[in-house]
């Protein structure tokens, strides 16, 4: 069996991408707690969201090579397009499912409103293109450059404490469990593949999905019984 592409670094060039990796994860963390920190819908949100993604993105292409870890053969090429993409739905119906369990505890019943908020009072092309966005740009930043930079000191573990860490910016309970557990996935992905094609993959359907019907079950309050 073919072992995949791992495209780890030597020490010094890892250690110097650290460094920067480092900055730029304080800068991102930081744009994206003011980004939901912001009123639901404003000129100030959509600006803050796109900047958070531009920090990821930018952040992570310009402190080293980021590795699609696609198969170039003709017979892979479908399978590696197609399973990630059912790994993202997958991974939205247990979310979904989720939901509908929290609903009924009050703490993160509020913590999933207050996100979608977001998405409920904003203008519906810019919230799923700044959702879309900030996706890419963390899988470039967190599966590609950081977990490039981390090497073998679990690489997976690592980079998904380090996701979540920055998720607690937010201050919002319902986030930061989904970036830890949506983080470990990616991780796995990342290791498994050689490259961020499926975790990209998986984040942007996964993204899109929980956008187009989520709202919709948090606006229908759960039956008192």
């Amino acid at each position: 069996m073919r072992k995949p592409r791992t495209h780890r670094e030597p020490g010094d060039i890892s250690r110097r991408r650290g460094t920067v990796l480092a900055g730029v994860a304080i800068a991102g963390a930081g744009l994206l707690g003011a980004s939901f920190s912001t009123k639901p819908g404003s000129a100030r949100f959509y600006a803050l969201s796109l900047g958070t993604a531009g920090t990821w993105l930018i952040g992570g292409l310009q402190t080293g090579s980021v590795h699609l870890g696609c198969e170039q053969a003709a017979p892979h090429r479908f399978r590696a397009v197609a399973a990630p993409i059912a790994t993202g739905a997958a991974a939205f119906g247990v979310f979904y499912g989720a939901a509908r369990i929290a609903r009924h505890i009050p703490l993160l019943n509020e913590a999933i409103s207050s996100v979608l908020r977001y998405a409920q009072k904003g203008s519906d092309p810019l919230v799923m293109l700044t959702a879309l966005a900030n996706g890419v740009g963390e899988e470039v930043f967190f599966r590609g450059a950081l977990f490039a930079a981390i090497g073998n000191r679990h690489p997976v573990l690592a980079s998904t404490a380090i996701y979540t860490l920055a998720a607690t910016a937010t201050r919002n309970p319902a986030l930061m469990l989904a970036s830890g557990t949506m983080g470990a996935l990616f991780g796995l992905q990342r290791r498994a593949t050689g490259g961020i094609q499926a975790p990209v993959l998986t984040h942007l359907t996964w993204s899109t999905l929980m956008l187009r019907f989520l709202p919709a079950l948090v606006d229908d309050p759960p039956a008192v019984r």
